[in-house]
């Protein structure tokens, strides 16, 4: 009798309900995982792109006139962030077409140098031009600091994956949102720089142009708001609900 009522106990439906709550935890179901897999990749695509950018130094490039020389070669600077390269471009691979010294990435003798304003604290010529540093180093802080809030927002990510909880995605969106914005301040901020540069001295005439470093940035930037916005709609599961019902709401009250 006793073995009897300890089998009926076990197999008691209410207990085995039990087990089963007991064993369900609150978590990410596989389709929402998935769109935060999803939105993750968008992110790191931005990520990837500000990391080169800030890593190059073709952010713009500073050009002569081929007629300003006589001989077989001419000069262009090209420079981002942190480093300036001083070029000796050949004539001969220069299109006809072209009346400036450049692109920057043809061949020739090359010279790169790190900004003195981060170790001297001195400003650097180009061409009888001369920079702001002070607009040089907020620039190069500003990415700094966006790139640190990139590593937040992946981390947030990161961890909302491996413990299966929504809550990390409302940080994960602000970090992300926070650094598009701050790419894009350091665009402007870089894009001030080289106006003041350009505008210091009128003596030689020089041309100007951003190169592919400055449009990968500026891609990066867009991406991670986008990715941020992805990430605060996913947070917000009951979003489109309350819309809905907003809507229908003010449908009716009409």
């Amino acid at each position: 009798m006793m073995w009897s009522n300890f089998f009926l106990q076990d197999d008691d439906p209410r207990t085995l309900n039990r087990g089963v709550r007991k064993l369900r935890r609150p978590g990410l179901s596989d389709t929402k995982e998935g769109k935060i897999k999803l939105a993750f990749f968008i992110a790191i695509v931005g990520v990837t792109l500000m990391v080169v950018a800030v890593g190059t130094e073709f952010w713009v490039e500073v050009t002569t006139y081929k007629d300003q020389y006589n001989s077989t070669t001419c000069e262009a600077v090209h420079f981002g962030l942190w480093k300036i390269c001083f070029k000796k471009l050949w004539l001969v691979d220069v299109e006809e077409e072209r009346k400036t010294c450049g692109p920057a990435e043809l061949p020739g003798e090359s010279n790169c140098t790190f900004f003195k304003f981060f170790t001297t604290g001195e400003n650097i010529h180009i061409f009888h031009r001369t920079t702001k540093k002070e607009l040089n180093m907020a620039a190069a802080i500003i990415s700094l600091v966006s790139i640190v809030m990139m590593g937040m927002g992946s981390l947030c990510v990161t961890m909302a994956l491996s413990k299966k909880v929504e809550f990390l995605l409302k940080p994960a969106s602000v970090s992300f949102l926070l650094s598009g914005t701050l790419i894009l301040i350091t665009m402007e901020v870089f894009r001030h720089s080289v106006h003041w540069l350009m505008d210091s001295d009128k003596t030689v005439p020089l041309e100007y142009e951003y190169s592919w470093s400055v449009a990968c940035a500026i891609a990066s930037g867009v991406i991670l708001i986008i990715g941020a916005l992805c990430f605060l709609l996913l947070s917000l599961p009951g979003l489109k609900k309350r819309l809905r019902e907003c809507c229908m709401k003010k449908g009716t009250s009409s």
